[in-house]
């Protein structure tokens, strides 16, 4: 049996009045997420727990089949290992965006999308100034994501950093990083001191001269945030006996399923967002799946719509994975699967940040009967067998619709 999960990033939403009250999912045309629903079972699933933040890292883990309360450190340390960071047991990892300041308060968490390339002269600059070999290091990601690393670093999970995507307006000034704890304050003060030295090293840099000259936004403030240490985590093997990859173009997906010892499958024009290519990540997934039993598939386009707040092209975000991934994977898989279609958690256009509402999910396997839903969307799935799936992991019902009898 081999098992395929696709997950549509963020792509649960709320009812839209551009949509006429309806949601993104509602709306799209998306045949062959609807097979799926049609010929599977389907339900809603909560992947974050109340006790989580509700973030990509906390969502991923949980559909991954690892409690997020215990394996989610931080974005930071879940994504350094695709870059080639080598992390030990005192040390901390932050995600350090890229962002846009204007007026003293946050405006863009992605600095316009700026490009990887531009991004690097510009990380390489705040390195060259700011980094303290052993103690401070900066390291370049892809697009505005990058990597602050503070070696023997006593107290991340005593400080709160905010996530940017979720300050958009908020003056800097007020989002600083605090200390939760007392002994926490040195640290939080050291982070804070990196955020404002960067103030002047990239205000000035050509890279951003020419960025704003084009009328782009320029990448002119660092924000780290979601920082952690190394977490210890079983690999899918141990925990299910299986051989898995990972396919994505978002450092988190790839880092989590490197803790989970998953091959990591480079495509090459997987971008991260809308431009991203549907085909050839499909054209992965099948044929990873010639030497491993499980795949999953992660496709950001749809959160990144999400965040940007523009319905329509989260619908086209939509229409796109479900005709030129999910349905070319259908059309070439050979031999008995289970296969699902999921978000992570919903990104509501409305709000422009991650929700913990539940999100919908189906799976269709040899094994399940189908329980009468025939769409796939935030209302249908709640007609579906599965209903509201508050303690278990979409991976585990996957493996697990493999293992059943055609009988319920």
């Amino acid at each position: 049996m081999k098992y395929i999960l696709v997950v549509g990033d963020g792509m649960a939403d709320n009812p839209v009045p551009e949509l006429g009250g309806k949601t993104p999912l509602q709306v799209a045309n998306k045949p062959n997420m609807d097979s799926i629903a049609a010929k599977g079972q389907s339900g809603l699933l909560r992947t974050v727990p109340e006790e989580c933040i509700a973030g990509s890292d906390t969502a991923i883990c949980s559909l991954m089949g690892y409690d997020p309360r215990v394996y989610c450190t931080g974005r930071g340390p879940l994504e350094a290992p695709t870059r080639g960071i080598k992390l030990g047991k005192n040390d901390a990892a932050y995600r350090c965006n890229l962002i846009t300041e204007a007026d003293q308060a946050i405006l863009d968490y992605s600095s316009g999308h700026i490009t990887s390339e531009e991004a690097s002269e510009l990380i390489k600059a705040v390195s060259a100034a700011l980094d303290k070999p052993g103690k401070i290091e900066f390291y370049t990601g892809m697009g505005y994501r990058h990597f602050l690393i503070l070696r023997n670093f006593r107290h991340p999970d005593l400080i709160e950093c905010a996530p940017p995507h979720d300050a958009i307006g908020m003056k800097v000034s007020a989002m600083l990083p605090k200390a939760k704890k007392p002994e926490a304050e040195k640290d939080a003060r050291l982070l804070t001191n990196l955020i404002m030295g960067s103030r002047d090293i990239l205000r000035n840099h050509p890279v951003n001269v020419a960025r704003e000259k084009a009328g782009k936004r320029p990448g002119n403030l660092i924000w780290p945030w979601g920082g952690g240490k190394k977490p210890s985590m079983p690999t899918l093997k141990e925990k299910y006996g299986l051989r898995g990859a990972v396919i994505s173009a978002v450092d988190l997906v790839k880092g989590i399923g490197t803790y989970a010892g998953m091959e990591i499958i480079k495509v090459p024009g997987a971008t991260g967002m809308w431009d991203t290519d549907y085909e050839a990540k499909a054209d992965a997934a099948l044929k990873a799946l010639q030497s491993v039993d499980l795949v999953f598939v992660h496709v950001e386009a749809p959160d990144e719509a999400g965040h940007v707040k523009d319905c329509k092209l989260k619908v086209k975000t939509i229409e796109d994975l479900d005709k030129r991934l999910l349905g070319r994977i259908l059309r070439g898989l050979k031999g008995p699967y289970v296969i699902s279609i999921s978000p992570d958690h919903p990104t509501p256009v409305g709000t422009g940040t991650h929700s913990r509402n539940p999100v919908p999910f189906a799976i269709k396997s040899p094994g399940l009967k189908p329980d009468g839903v025939k769409k796939f969307d935030e209302e249908s799935v709640k007609e579906g067998a599965f209903g509201v799936v508050k303690n278990d992991y979409l991976i585990s019902m996957v493996i697990s619709a493999g293992k059943s009898k055609l009988s319920h």
